[in-house]
């Protein structure tokens, strides 16, 4: 496996590896940016063994100043995006690298890589320019493959989620703004959604890899947010507007 480069989070300095190609014919460079070392590690070890994935993992990054820095330094082809990060989300990420997405010669593409489903951010990343969307629970083999394709020029999307995009610009039409919703950060959004759907505070923290204290911070902005009382009401408040 290739020697990559990680934002070191105290000095902000990185290493950027030698890149190698790959026996399988095939080659791609790639940056993870997820705020889950464990996450990243494990996608390294499924994909970053070049001489038989034909991806070289040159870089990774658990926020979004890393990111822009990292994505900047080493320039891949391919930048796996979690949705979730500290310092604005991957929407940020996406906004910072405009100028390296458009780059005529040289194109970084993003493809989202998140445990997140929901309408919202599969459409604010594609909007955003990802070429992309694809869930956690993807397999390995697919994930290499995936991105093999958003190199080449693809869109790809995990089953379903296409909908959401086709629905999205199927109308020439801007999308209706929700005021309050647009008060929640993106981590904000999906503690709501999982609230609603019943889930408990520690499931919640499970699900999200979060303590149950951050969990209820989250919780108690919500509601300061939405001028709600309770849990109840922020269920009843989801459920109008499909969010659950």
């Amino acid at each position: 496996m290739s020697d990559a480069t990680e934002a070191n989070g105290t000095t902000g300095e990185a290493e950027v590896a030698e890149g190698t190609e790959g026996a399988v014919g095939r080659h791609v460079r790639v940056v993870l940016v997820d705020d889950h070392r464990m996450f990243r590690t494990g996608v390294q070890a499924e994909i970053g063994q070049t001489a038989r994935t034909g991806v070289e993992v040159v870089g990774e990054a658990p926020d979004v100043d890393q990111a822009v820095s990292v994505i900047t330094r080493t320039r891949p082809e391919v930048v796996l995006l979690d949705v979730h990060l500290p310092g604005g989300g991957g929407v940020e990420v996406l906004r910072r690298s405009a100028a390296l997405m458009a780059d005529p010669e040289q194109p970084v593409r993003f493809l989202a890589l998140s445990v997140s489903d929901a309408a919202e951010d599969v459409i604010g990343v594609i909007r955003g320019g990802a070429r992309g969307y694809v869930t956690k629970t993807i397999t390995g083999s697919d994930l290499i493959d995936s991105i093999f394709r958003v190199q080449e020029g693809d869109a790809v999307f995990s089953p379903r989620l296409a909908g959401f995009v086709l629905d999205a610009f199927a109308s020439t039409d801007a999308p209706p703004v929700d005021e309050d919703l647009d008060r929640l950060t993106q981590r904000e959004r999906e503690v709501l959604r999982l609230i609603a759907r019943g889930y408990a505070y520690k499931e919640i923290g499970k699900q999200l890899f979060i303590s149950v204290k951050t969990v209820e911070s989250h919780v108690s902005a919500v509601l300061r947010k939405l001028q709600l009382s309770n849990r109840h009401e922020l269920t009843r408040w989801a459920t109008a507007r499909r969010l659950v």
